[in-house]
């Protein structure tokens, strides 16, 4: 299976005691200082678990978690943009509860 990866070239600026180090490492190991810092930060980034919570509130509220909560909430935004549903101050529902 042929698989092609993109690459991206970015210069990076480390303190020249960090770079010493990294050399010795490197030459121990038969690679170069470029090729161990870019194996080093491939494996460091491919272990990392990222997942983004879609929950919008401040004290994550686990409500937020249930995916059909947030599918009703989504939905009810559009209907509104779409003119199906009107949305309502608290003084006018005040007024429609008799409040």
């Amino acid at each position: 299976m042929n698989q092609t990866v993109a690459f991206k070239r970015k210069n990076i600026d480390l303190p020249t005691e960090t770079l010493k180090k990294l050399s010795i490492v490197a030459a121990a190991q038969g690679k170069s200082l470029k090729a161990y810092i870019e194996n080093t930060l491939i494996k460091t980034a491919e272990s990392i678990n990222i997942h983004i919570s879609e929950n919008p509130s401040p004290s994550n509220d686990e409500w937020f978690d249930d995916t059909e909560n947030i599918q009703s909430i989504k939905r009810g935004i559009e209907d509104i943009k779409a003119g199906k549903k009107k949305e309502y101050t608290i003084d006018e529902l005040k007024d429609l509860l008799n409040i």
